[in-house]
């Protein structure tokens, strides 16, 4: 199945079907919710587009967060670049937060997608420009922000990098 651990604390994989009760029971509090999607959304926008892959975040028998890559180019509005994944919907469940799980995760990207993704070169995501708590995040786990923007459906996205 592809399992990642990382000092045995964290494990990264693909969705599968035995994680859907943890992933309805999923909880972000709403002002967090404003900026990405319930991993059951992620999972149904999966059933429908194969080229987004959700993976879950674990620690122990608990999914502590969730997030997709979605890696067809030609959707990939934020990048020329067609060997990039794009990023979706990262988030730790509210009830995991503040332990570490969000940079830990965010860290192993880069050997999840040359596990899964390896003709793949350059990771993308967009945050909200009002969501510095992700920004400093990303910014810490090694994204870049190049000085490019996305207007969006609910405002200015900044566009960040983190090359393979």
């Amino acid at each position: 199945m592809g399992v990642i651990i990382v000092a045995n604390l964290l494990e990264v994989r693909k969705y599968n079907k035995k994680d859907y009760k943890s992933v309805v029971h999923y909880s972000l509090p709403a002002e967090q919710a404003l900026y990405t999607s319930m991993p059951i959304e992620v999972i149904n926008t999966f059933l429908k587009d194969t080229y987004n892959q959700p993976f879950v975040i674990c620690s122990g028998e608990n999914i502590v967060g969730c997030f997709a890559f979605y890696t067809e180019a030609s959707g990939n509005i934020y990048t020329s670049n067609q060997n990039a994944i794009l990023l979706k919907s990262f988030s730790i469940d509210s009830r995991h937060q503040k332990k570490g799980y969000a940079y830990q995760a965010l860290r192993m990207l880069p050997q999840i997608a040359a596990k899964f993704y390896p003709a793949k070169d350059e990771i993308i995501l967009t945050v909200h420009e009002t969501n510095e708590p992700a920004i400093s995040l990303y910014k810490k786990a090694g994204f870049q922000y190049r000085g490019k923007n996305y207007n969006g459906e609910y405002g200015i996205e900044m566009i960040f990098h983190m090359g393979l």
